[in-house]
Order: structure tokens, then C-alpha cells, then sequence
């Protein structure tokens, strides 16, 4: 076996495809890129707090079955951080980005905890409503 050298019509010497995270392509907030995904999951997350922050403000007979529904969607949205989380992991895996990997992984697993936790709420609070 002979090393060749590189030349202008080997293709196996050309560089690497550029990275799809790479600065310059897309819109970014600081370092963080800005996808549809993020934004939705942003909204939910702050309509689901402002929801639940108006439910602990109401009074009557609505008030459980409000914090029930707003603790089962706040549980959805968790979840679908802790999924966005895990394919990012994922990502960032197969790039070689592997401190990006481990912290995606981190935050995807206690996004997924607060989640869980959340259902479980919902669960006692419409167990409370039915009593």
C-alpha cells in the first residue's frame, strides 16, 4: 500500500462538510440559534407559568381542575424539552461536541424529572377534584 499524495480530483481529500451550527447561518440570540422548535417550547413554557400563576389566583370552584390542566400542559412541555434535549444530545454526539453533549443530556433528564412530576401533580389535584 502506497500513500498517495492529494490532488485538485481526488474527492477523498476534500475538507469536512461544514457544520449546520456553525455561526453565520441562521438567526442566533448570543451563541444560542434560534429554531422553531425553541420558540415554541418557549412560549408554552411562559403561557403555562402565566396560566398557572393566574389558576392560584382565582378563588372558586375552578381552581383545582385549572391547576390540574396547567400541571398536565407544563408536564407536556417538559417533556418536549427533555425529547428536544435528547436529540440534541444526540447531535452534538455525532459532531464530537461532547461538553454540548453532556449538558444536553443533563438538562434533558431533569427536564424529563420536572415533567413526570408535573403529571404526578395533575394526577393529585384531579384525584382532589373528584372528592
Amino acid at each position: 500500500m502506497d500513500r498517495r499524495t492529494p490532488t485538485a480530483t481526488d474527492d477523498r481529500w476534500r475538507e469536512a462538510p461544514r457544520s449546520r451550527n456553525e455561526p453565520g447561518r441562521g438567526t442566533f440570540i448570543g451563541p444560542v440559534r434560534v429554531t422553531p422548535v425553541r420558540v415554541v417550547l418557549v412560549i408554552a413554557l411562559f403561557g403555562t407559568l402565566a396560566y398557572l400563576a393566574y389558576a392560584l389566583t382565582v378563588r372558586d370552584t375552578s381552581q383545582i381542575p385549572m391547576l390540574a390542566s396547567g400541571a398536565a400542559v407544563l408536564g407536556l412541555v417538559f417533556l418536549g424539552l427533555a425529547v428536544a434535549g435528547g436529540h440534541g444530545t444526540l447531535q452534538a454526539g455525532r459532531e464530537g461536541r461532547n461538553r454540548d453533549a453532556f449538558a444536553l443530556a443533563l438538562g434533558g433528564g431533569i427536564s424529563a424529572m420536572i415533567g413526570f412530576g408535573c403529571f404526578a401533580g395533575a394526577i393529585v389535584l384531579a384525584m382532589v377534584w373528584r372528592a
